[in-house]
């Protein structure tokens, strides 16, 4: 599933493409996302300008005036520039035609992604509403994992990967950043110490950093804006690991499942 670094590495790649680009035609091929593409989408962004393109979240945000589109990748689902006659493929259920001559084509074979759109530019959104933190902006650190986490029971994982605490830290990342944080991800939330807070909020932002450096994780779909894949997985440390050799101690990696989630952690250098 696209993460916080692949929706971070998509804007970043498409934004360069499409702001200050005026929307020619929207094209809907199919409507059946998680949620269906409203009727009448097409006549309502036909030569609106395309202001600025935003990530909150794991959500896409493409500014217009007076309006903003809202995407979201879902399970398998990415944006890719593209030229106007390059074919399109079965799973391109939605495209953007650009001024540029550029189409910019949403593909999703799991169909679980969604565009959506909404009046103005705040963060009103329902889906919106209720999101906690950056984790690499400066509301984010130490002491409001420590904050938030006081009284809870839940595993610090499952804790971790709730966006009400903080946004966007997903499976991967969430495995990676305990790791190098040296924290157990089925240790209660709530009897971690501030001083173990404050360091695994620095890997979190370590480790979301370098991902976005290298253009996120590619596992099965992920491509970014120029449909190439990312390659954080190939120095993943824990993740998709069980079984394997730490590469801290050596010893085997453990697998097991918190939160209906694979988690993956080393039972020596996590405590």
């Amino acid at each position: 599933m696209p993460e916080l670094p692949e929706v971070e590495t998509t804007c970043r790649g498409i934004a360069p493409h499409t702001e200050g680009q005026r929307i020619q035609r929207l094209v809907v091929h199919d409507r059946r996302l998680r949620w269906p593409v409203p009727a009448g989408l097409e006549e309502r962004v036909k030569g609106q300008d395309i202001l600025r393109v935003e990530r909150r979240a794991k959500y896409l945000l493409m500014r217009l005036p007076g309006q903003t589109l809202l995407w979201h990748l879902g399970m398998s689902g990415s944006l890719r520039l593209c030229s106007p006659d390059e074919p399109r493929r079965t799973h391109d259920h939605v495209e953007l035609q650009l001024a540029s001559g550029q189409v910019l084509r949403y593909h999703d074979p799991r169909r679980f992604g969604c565009l959506l759109v909404f009046d103005g530019e705040d963060l009103a959104h329902p889906l919106l509403e209720g999101l906690g933190p950056e984790p690499l902006g400066p509301d984010f650190d130490g002491d409001v994992l420590f904050r938030l986490s006081r009284g809870r029971k839940a595993p610090v994982k499952v804790f971790l990967m709730d966006a009400s605490v903080v946004v966007g830290v997903g499976n991967i990342y969430a495995n990676e950043a305990l790791f190098r944080a040296g924290i157990r991800p089925d240790r209660p939330a709530g009897r971690i110490s501030r001083e173990r807070y404050l360091g695994l909020a620095l890997a979190v932002r370590e480790i979301l950093a370098a991902a976005i450096r290298q253009g996120g994780s590619t596992l099965r779909d992920f491509v970014n804006g120029q449909g190439e894949p990312g390659y954080f997985q190939q120095t993943l440390a824990v993740y998709g690991r069980g079984g394997q050799a730490c590469t801290g101690c050596g010893a085997a990696l453990v697998e097991s499942r918190l939160g209906q989630r694979s988690t993956v952690y080393c039972k020596y250098c996590q405590r």
